[in-house]
């Protein structure tokens, strides 16, 4: 099986996994190195992330009308 392109930049996830504490085992080892539970609480902060850009987008949409 084909591993599908990331969506998230790579900043991001750098970003992301300095927040969450264990961007020291990405330097070490590589994504590859990352605990199951890391990336599944990664992409749960970069949705969260999107929700709230969405948010503040919808937000100021509002509120410039």
């Amino acid at each position: 099986m084909s591993r599908r392109k990331g969506i998230m930049s790579s900043r991001l996830k750098e970003e992301i996994a300095k927040e969450l504490g264990f961007y020291d085992v990405v330097e070490r080892e590589g994504w590859g190195g990352i605990r199951a539970r890391d990336a599944g609480n990664m992409v749960k902060r970069a949705i969260e992330m999107a929700e709230q850009g969405l948010a503040e987008q919808a937000n100021q949409n509002n509120t410039n009308k």
